[in-house]
């Protein structure tokens, strides 16, 4: 769940004594634990709607602000590329500290955080005999920066049969995909993956959320099959170099916009999914 504290740890098991990078960690160390520990002592929002969301909300886009403007400085950026994971992880650990207490008010069993989610099942056995005496399949899994859903532990079997196959199975109510910049390619993936996890949970919620966009006016979202897609700093993307001299201007993280996200999510997970064919039968209409 805190898969950016868990990036740290990682680094600071490999790193050189005595180097540069290590006096860096250190460094990162101190400003993180700083902003795990104000962010698990800070409540809210829950399942209840209160006059108080919206500081809360606004308090957290703070806190993740000043980790940000942090942990993104030029020294930092160098020695951790993008291959690192290092920055990215920071915003799938932020979703995290936005949603858990929503979803633990809900229901303490309900999976939360990065998943290695259900996306297909195949069958491969190596005959009819086999496929009668023995449940032979495969379970095709996707990986989810971030999810809220069920784990879900099923056991199979072949009638009259004793042979069994036990499998874990995480479904998604929503996923949400983190990234640094969202462009043309990554939308496209994105939306192949909301397509994949619509044919296993027709009700799930699929959500791009990203600091900087890097999309013209050319691209049709709608064509897209995302839910919706956020834009944290109402801002273009640029390249990484010109974001470090002095005459850019950084958007910060709009607390609006995490607040429009979460209110999103939490409209979702409190809804009634009353979306069967005799339901639209009654209306008239079916979608």
């Amino acid at each position: 769940m805190l898969v950016h504290g868990d990036n740290i740890a990682q680094k600071e098991l490999n790193v050189e004594s005595g180097s540069k990078n290590e006096k860096l960690l250190k460094a990162i160390r101190t400003k993180y634990d700083e902003w795990r520990k104000a962010n698990e002592t800070l409540i809210g929002p829950t399942v209840e709607y209160t006059d108080n969301d919206h500081a809360i909300i606004e308090k957290r886009t703070c806190l993740l602000n000043e980790y940000k403007d942090f942990i993104d400085q030029q020294v930092y950026a160098e020695a951790f590329d993008s291959r690192s994971n290092l920055h990215s992880s920071v915003l799938e650990e932020f979703v995290y500290y936005l949603f858990r207490d929503l979803v633990s008010s809900i229901s303490s069993n309900a999976l939360i955080g990065k998943s290695h989610a259900y996306k297909d099942i195949f069958y491969s056995s190596l005959s009819f005999l086999d496929m009668v005496k023995s449940p032979c399949f495969h379970i095709e899994k996707k990986d989810h920066d971030f999810v809220i859903g069920v784990d879900i532990t099923a056991t199979f079997k072949c009638r009259g049969e004793n042979s069994e196959q036990i499998e874990n199975l995480q479904i998604p109510a929503v996923a949400i995909e983190c990234k640094t910049y969202l462009d043309k390619t990554m939308l496209e993936g994105a939306s192949n993956a909301a397509a994949q996890l619509l044919a296993v949970n027709p009700n799930a919620l699929y959500i791009v959320l990203s600091e900087w966009l890097k999309l013209t006016d050319d691209v049709n979202l709608k064509k897209y099959k995302v839910d919706q897609i956020y834009v944290l700093r109402k801002q273009k993307n640029t390249d990484r170099k010109f974001r470090f001299l002095p005459t850019y201007q950084k958007n910060p993280i709009y607390s609006d916009v995490v607040e429009h996200l979460f209110n999103t999510v939490r409209q979702h997970l409190t809804s009634t999914w009353s979306n069967t064919n005799v339901n639209g039968l009654n209306r008239g209409y079916l979608l």
